[in-house]
């Protein structure tokens, strides 16, 4: 996906998605922080970092998806 990224809430999902995966941390928040290191370059998290930070937190603590 990093070949592909446009600057939407989708590609941002999609990116955070594949980083959450390769990353190993027990402390969520600090996982968070370290999947924004390896996308800080990513559009969305540029132009939108608060929204991007409640989307990532939305996705990890309400939904549970990617634990």
């Amino acid at each position: 996906m990093r070949d592909k990224i446009y600057n939407n809430a989708d590609s941002f999902a999609m990116s955070f998605d594949e980083e959450w995966e390769s990353i190993e941390c027990d402390d969520l928040r600090l996982k968070i922080d370290k999947v924004f290191e390896l996308l800080c370059d990513h559009p969305f998290l540029i132009s939108n970092p608060e929204n991007a930070r409640k989307m990532a937190e939305f996705r990890i603590f309400s939904l549970k998806k990617l634990r």
